[in-house]
């Protein structure tokens, strides 16, 4: 296998496929041999609104015309039965299935106590559930074969925070949590799960309120520079043999930078012998470990750096 032919002979399921950073990245695949199930409901940014087949059925043409193989899917990653078929259409279509890149989403953005329930919960349903629903259709296909490659997407407002965005940080955490689960229960069939937290314009970034933030405005102006090609090579990368020994880790990508993300361990420790109270605690096992605090910071607070 060369690198010009990375995905050679594979299936790849690209979930939110018909825009953006899914749209980048079925074309890239395919470039690089890959028969790409094309995956989108074709709703709106917040979810709402009835399917579109179009921006599906247009990726698959695009890749049809540059020579490749793709079919295109409608269905909904949040119902179990619309991931269900979304596999299924994989294997009725090239009889296998090598790769599921969950990357479709919503946003419902709000502040705490603005969310309603169904804001929060659409957000869950769609990312988690919906990240899980994919996963789990995949993965008796992925057992039985002794291969596979996962590629999550998550983000930085579960893994450093953001305003307003409660349900996607809950939503894009739980993803990280899923795809460590899965690294560690399927290592054993030689199947991968990695995650990817992206820095690229997209249509759910365009939904975010600027008005009056000149913060904001110069955030979302960096990131129009951001085009989702950037993102593709890496998620190609993840879903090919190439990354044969990399599993259970989360990458940023951001223009020509490739970040590997720290995960949760023990930072720092204290004890009492005799044990603690609430008043020892306040007393001496906060005091001990206020100066490893972590501050509320957002992403750009911690990645301030200009896009290189």
């Amino acid at each position: 296998m060369t690198t010009a032919e990375c995905l050679k002979d594979k299936v790849i399921v690209i979930t939110g496929a018909g825009r953006g950073i899914g749209r980048a990245i079925a074309l890239l695949a395919a470039e690089q041999g890959a028969k790409v199930v094309v995956n989108d409901l074709g709703g709106a940014s917040d979810g709402e609104g009835g399917a579109d087949a179009s921006p599906a059925e247009s990726v698959v043409e695009e890749i049809r015309k540059a020579g490749g193989k793709a079919v295109a899917n409608t269905d909904s990653v949040a119902e179990a039965s619309g991931a269900n078929n979304i596999i299924k259409t994989a294997i009725d279509s090239f009889g296998q299935i090598d790769c599921v890149v969950n990357n479709a989403g919503i946003l419902r953005d709000r502040i705490f106590h603005r969310m309603s329930v169904v804001d929060f919960e659409m957000v869950i349903k769609v990312h988690l559930l919906g990240s899980f629903y994919v996963a789990r259709a995949a993965a008796p296909y992925f057992k039985e074969q002794n291969s596979g490659s996962y590629v999550h997407f998550t983000s930085t407002s579960g893994l450093i925070g953001n305003f307003g965005q409660s349900n996607y940080a809950a939503a894009k955490l739980g993803v990280v949590g899923l795809s460590k689960g899965i690294a560690m229960d399927m290592q054993r069939y030689n199947v991968r799960s990695n995650c990817i937290a992206p820095f690229a314009w997209s249509r759910l970034i365009g939904t975010i309120p600027t008005e009056g933030d000149p913060e904001k405005e110069r955030r979302v102006q960096r990131l129009q520079e951001m085009g989702p090609e950037k993102i593709a090579p890496l998620a190609v990368y993840l879903a090919s043999d190439l990354s044969e020994n990399v599993s259970g880790q989360i990458f940023g990508s951001r223009m020509n930078e490739i970040f590997l993300f720290s995960q949760h361990r023990p930072i720092r420790s204290t004890h009492r012998s005799e044990g603690w109270t609430p008043q020892s605690i306040a007393e001496h096992g906060m005091p001990a470990m206020e100066s490893n605090f972590l501050p509320l910071s957002r992403t750009a607070d911690i990645i301030g750096w200009d896009p290189i």
